[in-house]
């Protein structure tokens, strides 16, 4: 298909039809530093107003087109409530962030501790992102941790994507939202949360008692009763319902326990008859509440908890909705300002736009707010886990943003980035919800800029391969008879791959009188919808040989900031994960120590190594452990994972921990190193750097930061310097425990993948660097000796890793390579300084003596072709084709170019050419050559070849008149070759005979 075509196909669809001139409304919603108006039609304006990007004549597809919008008159309203449709006030409502602070000051004034949302990322392997607001205290209600309040709250921030396509097509469903939540660690229980629940709402948020209904456990009768009775609930307001509605389990084990729900309704008028809590039109349901007092068993019966906990969640957005008398979370002043710059760019009214501009509208405002706190939180776009998540959202808003028709940036710039200018609303709206993302904003806006102008190209892309799916399905339903066809695999890598909306490829294609297979579509969108429920709301929690193997076992005493040996007991001993009394010589084992000095692994470190001793009352030996490596499990308990060399040990005796020396000193060398690296990359390149991820080994340290380019190697050597340099300047470091609050004040820096509690441990290097970290240290830089950045590379989009060695390390790298360097004079007979100019010789003196090999082997082959030429057979009686099918033995992929080359070009046309060969290490070279008059047949190489080649274990294609391929089986080159030879004739016979 010609690209005009394509290009008036794209045309067609996007065009725009005139839109009204945009001014702000005074009423709605709330001015917010003059900035959050909404913006209602007044008139029509010129169709220009609607126009393609400069240089679009129609003759490509351009994604720069405007997608049509339909006009103002077919925008719908939604009836909310009679006291929305008489215009009741809009200016008095209550914001996002007022709602956030009165929720939490009320519990707060009840006796919980105020605690900061946790990451997006969380400590819990079990669990992509974080989902819920309980998931930072899911250790606290295994019992693998102790709880440290006994009640708190939360505004937790939170991302789910199993809705992900409900987004902005339902009034409620986000991808990014807010759970405020209390929580209570075996405290106060159910009359307390359910009191407290219903004050707040009637009272604090000033919610009518009569449109809140409560849905209860079916078999809940204390719940229904504390509602009814104390709370003064009518009955008919309270429902039953049954488990999957109404008891919160988190898998198949675990806590459990039966929820209580709080609903709004919209349209008490309608009464209490047949009243369905579920009906979303009618009701949304904002506060859970749940009673978890059960663990679930194995056989799937219920024994209680001997420490009931509150586990509550109020969702902001919801609650905002309910306040603020809008029809939907969008609508309110937490999202709608950024809904606001979306239609601005896209120079339409959302007041008066259709439903689908709305949604798309939506779409957007709810993923950009998601990826900006997730790129704050240290994700960047990739194609694994978290990375992708964030890389699927910001293609489906770069998607969805050129479907209404935004490009450019928003500043005159048509070929430049538009997230950064929506992003930069969702920033400035961020300060009550996390006050980091202001200072990351540079990171965020680069980290958009790059993907989304990366995602453009691969739109560009998207489109040739539109294209040439359409023209190949036209060629083939032409050779077939059939009506042509796109498949729904096609669309969907369209889709995936090329961020190809599927609209976009019917309309094309069915323009060019070509179908979509939609229903294969839709199975292929189907399996990826399953394959990435990466972030689903599940939380896995489990109670059972963990709480009873650490039952009684107190936490362990780390004794090694101060000393590398002191005696302890053996609290605990575990063999393949079960616990035992004794462990014989032999044997792995698992040891709980009361005590310690072994460093377990934690803010990339590794753990010690070492020795466990049982001694006779006269120093003789009994027994000895070999300590590999040490974890941290079950809250702050200390796991000595090691192997029994001699004797016997067993719980309740004491032995001697002796941590080995030297490595521990590796350790400490790589760790420190590691703050100086991060202290000098925040120097070269940038303060906005940030850490993603480390490891202090023994023998090297690895260390992964954000940055979106390849250090060069000026910069690496400014780095080294500038470490080597603080190694040189012999200062001591200062360590220091103090609150979190202070330390975060006085300027330190957390290390990636670090909890902290209230107290934290500060290392710092004086006018060098200063970071929350629980890991050992030199006490001087000097002890460091010397620092070398081993490689530095790329693992991930806009992730880098640096490698390095210190101190010991240190010595033996740069030892292995003056060992390497002296090999290598002495093998070149050249002095160390001559060595580079040496090899660049030897390179230039191969590079020619392979040349001339290559232009011999492409003589020889020629040659071998002219001999072959008198055996091309002859098709056809009115027209003459030559067809030539060879084996040319063992020459190379480029000869075997060059032979057919020059057999197509001595064979008048028409002719078709089909070499093969076996050039060695199991490896096919397969080459197909046509002329102008095959191709015009409707024959190309490009397809002919592949069938071939896989005969052969492999694959290829390429042009219409010439296509290479190769494969892995060389026994069955011959008979793919016949195969072609054979395919040939027939095909030709019957078009020209």
């Amino acid at each position: 298909m010609e690209g005009s075509k394509l290009a008036r196909s794209l045309h067609t669809l996007c065009a725009c039809k005139p839109l009204a001139p945009l001014v702000p409304s005074s009423n709605f919603p709330p001015k917010r530093a003059n900035r959050n108006h909404v913006y209602r039609a007044r008139s029509h304006v010129p169709a220009s107003r609607c126009k393609m990007n400069n240089g679009d004549s129609g003759t490509k597809a351009s994604w720069k087109m405007r997608y049509r919008i339909r006009s103002a008159s077919s925008a719908s309203v939604q009836h909310i409530s009679k006291e929305t449709e008489e215009g009741e006030s809009r200016n008095s409502l209550v914001s996002g962030d007022s709602i956030r602070r009165k929720f939490l000051e009320f519990y707060a004034s009840r006796g919980h501790k105020v605690l900061p949302s946790s990451s997006l990322v969380p400590d819990d392997p079990t669990v992509l992102l974080t989902i819920a607001g309980m998931l930072q205290f899911k250790p606290i209600f295994l019992g693998k941790a102790p709880r440290q309040v006994p009640r708190a709250t939360t505004a937790q921030r939170c991302i789910r994507t199993n809705d992900v396509e409900n987004v902005g097509r339902t009034a409620r469903h986000h991808t990014f939202f807010e759970m405020l939540g209390n929580f209570s660690f075996g405290d106060y229980f159910k009359r307390e949360a359910i009191n407290w629940a219903w004050e707040l709402t009637t009272k604090e948020f000033a919610l009518p008692p009569e449109r809140l209904w409560i849905s209860v456990f079916e078999d809940d009768d204390e719940a229904f009763s504390i509602w009814h009775n104390e709370v003064g609930i009518p009955v008919e307001r309270i429902k039953r319902m049954g488990e999957d509605d109404n008891f919160w389990t988190s898998g198949v084990t675990g806590p459990c326990g039966p929820c209580s729900e709080i609903y709004y309704d919209f349209y008490p008028e309608r009464g209490y008859s047949n009243a369905d809590l579920g009906d979303d039109n009618r009701f949304i349901e904002f506060y859970n509440l749940v009673f978890m007092q059960y663990n679930k068993k194995d056989d799937g019966s219920l024994e209680p908890l001997t420490q009931m906990n509150i586990d509550t969640g109020l969702g902001l957005e919801r609650v905002a909705r309910i306040l603020q008398k809008v029809p939907n979370n969008y609508e309110t002043d937490l999202i709608y300002p950024i809904i606001e710059r979306a239609a601005e760019l896209a120079m339409v009214s959302y007041a008066e736009a259709d439903d689908l501009t709305k949604t798309s509208l939506k779409v957007i405002g709810d993923h950009i707010r998601a990826v900006v706190y997730l790129i704050s939180d240290g994700v960047v776009p990739s194609n694994v886990g978290r990375g992708y998540v964030v890389r699927r959202l910001i293609r489906k808003v770069i998607r969805t943003g050129r479907l209404l028709g935004i490009s450019g940036d928003g500043k005159g710039n048509v070929d430049g980035a538009v997230l950064p200018a929506i992003a930069e609303r969702v920033i400035e709206l961020s300060d009550e919800i996390d006050s980091n993302v202001k200072s990351r904003a540079s990171r965020i806006y680069e980290e958009l800029k790059r993907e989304e102008l990366r995602f453009v190209q691969t739109l560009e892309r998207g489109e040739k391969l539109l294209e040439q799916l359409i023209s190949s399905a036209l060629l083939s339903a032409r050779d077939n008879g059939t009506r042509p066809c796109l498949s729904g695999k096609d669309a969907f890598v369209l889709y995936d791959t090329f961020g190809f909306p599927i609209e976009i490829t019917r309309e094309v294609a069915e323009e060019q009188g070509v179908n979509v297979d939609m229903g294969a579509f839709d199975i292929e969108m189907e399996q990826q919808r399953n394959q990435s429920q990466a972030a689903r709301a599940v939380v896995k929690l489990a109670v059972g040989n963990a709480s009873e193997i650490t039952e009684g076992v107190p936490d362990t005493e780390f004794l090694g900031y101060d000393t590398l040996y002191s005696r302890a007991v053996i609290e605990g001993l575990l063999v393949n994960g079960s616990p035992v009394k004794e462990v014989s010589e032999g044997s792995d084992v698992e040891i709980l120590l009361n005590r310690t000095p072994f460093y377990a692994e934690s803010g990339g470190q590794i753990g010690d190594h070492g020795l466990l001793y049982v001694s006779e009352p006269k120093a003789k030996a009994k027994a000895i452990v070999e300590i590999q490596d040490v974890q941290k499990s079950l809250g702050n308990i200390f796991v000595h994972k090691g192997t029994v060399r001699e004797g016997a040990i067993e719980v309740g005796i004491e032995v001697e921990a002796a941590v080995d020396a030297k490595l521990r000193e590796r350790a400490k060398v790589h760790h420190t190193a590691t703050h100086l690296l991060q202290a000098a990359l925040k120097s070269v390149i940038g303060q906005e750097t940030s850490q993603a991820g480390s490891l202090v080994a023994f023998d090297r340290l690895r260390f992964d930061f954000n940055f979106h380019r390849p250090l060069s190697d000026h910069e690496i050597s400014e780095i080294e310097g500038m470490v080597n340099r603080w190694i040189g300047d012999a200062t001591s470091l200062h360590t220091k425990v103090m609150p979190l609050a202070d330390a975060k004040e006085a300027g330190a820096i957390a290390m990636f993948g670090e909890k902290y509690g209230d107290q934290v441990r500060v290392v710092e290097v004086p006018g060098v660097s200063m970071e929350l970290c629980g890991g050992t240290h030199v006490s001087n830089t000097s002890e460091l000796r010397g620092f070398k950045i081993m490689s530095e590379q790329g693992i991930a989009s806009g992730v880098r890793r640096i490698e390095a060695v210190a101190g010991e390390a240190f010595i033996d790298y740069m030892n292995v390579r003056d060992f390497q360097m002296k090999h290598l004079c002495s093998t070149l007979k050249v002095k160390a300084e001559d060595v580079s100019s040496r090899v660049e010789s030897l390179l230039d003196e191969l590079r020619t003596a392979r040349n001339e090999v290559s232009s011999a082997r492409a003589k020889v082959a020629v040659y071998k072709a002219s001999m072959l030429a008198n055996n091309a057979l002859s098709i056809g009686t009115s027209k003459t084709i030559r067809v030539l099918v060879e084996h040319m033995d063992d020459i190379d992929a480029d000869a075997l170019k060059s032979a057919a080359e020059h057999l197509i070009n001595t064979l008048q046309d028409p002719a078709a050419v089909v070499l093969g060969s076996s050039p060695g290490d199991g490896k096919v070279c397969l080459v197909a050559a046509f002329t102008p008059g095959v191709v015009d047949l409707g024959i190309q190489a490009g397809r002919f070849i592949g069938p071939i080649a896989k005969l052969c274990g492999g694959g290829g294609g390429g042009r219409l008149n010439f296509a290479q391929a190769g494969g892995r089986k060389p026994e069955n080159l011959l008979s793919a070759l016949e195969k072609a030879s054979n395919d040939l004739v027939s095909i030709l016979s019957e078009k020209v005979c």
